[in-house]
């Protein structure tokens, strides 16, 4: 179980917009956000770039997944494995701890091991999009809810490794967030 779990943390250092960047030429943790991310790729390269970063961080979300079914781990050890590939995509060993913000490797992960929990998510965010307007903050309780059932729904229970995968990418989104607005104030 101990390798399969490191085995997850390290294909989530595996950083799609790092590489995105680096065919393109460009440092993207020195452009706009930093963040080696879909969003940023997409920002500073174009859709091509955000589309192949968002499907190559979610992909290796949903590999994990997919490996721990075929060895037939129960669901809560592969939820852990879940959780590692996140870390590994928001602390990578080999960039000191500065990866990505973890939401398309979430995404792949959550697809992957429970499609209906998965499904209430994206739901939950099309409506608070539509209420809101405001990707973010439908993102932010869209994966709080998915957090919240997976503690009070007893078929989610096993899943609670990844309710504090989604605290470490909010918390994490918000830091960055922070960061950003002080280094534009700071230009002032």
């Amino acid at each position: 179980m101990l390798l399969y779990w490191l085995f997850s943390y390290i294909i989530g250092n595996f950083l799609t917009a790092w590489w995105i960047g680096k065919w393109k030429k460009t440092d993207l943790r020195k452009e706009r956000s930093g963040n080696l991310g879909a969003r940023n790729a997409g920002a500073v390269l174009g859709k091509s770039a955000f589309f192949l970063t968002f499907l190559g961080d979610a992909l290796k979300g949903v590999s994990v997944i997919y490996i721990g079914f075929y060895f037939q781990y129960s669901l809560e050890f592969i939820a852990i494995a879940g959780g590692a590939v996140i870390l590994g995509h928001l602390f990578p060993f080999w960039l000191k701890g500065k990866g990505g913000k973890g939401i398309a490797t979430f995404i792949g992960v959550a697809a992957a091991i429970e499609p209906t929990l998965f499904a209430i998510l994206v739901i939950c965010f099309i409506i608070i999009m539509a209420l809101l307007r405001s990707a973010t903050l439908s993102m932010t309780i869209a994966f709080s809810a998915y957090a919240i059932l997976t503690w009070i729904i007893p078929e989610f229970a096993s899943l609670w490794p990844l309710s504090i995968a989604i605290l470490i990418i909010l918390v994490r989104h918000r830091l960055d967030t922070v960061e950003s607005w002080g280094k534009r104030w700071w230009k002032k």
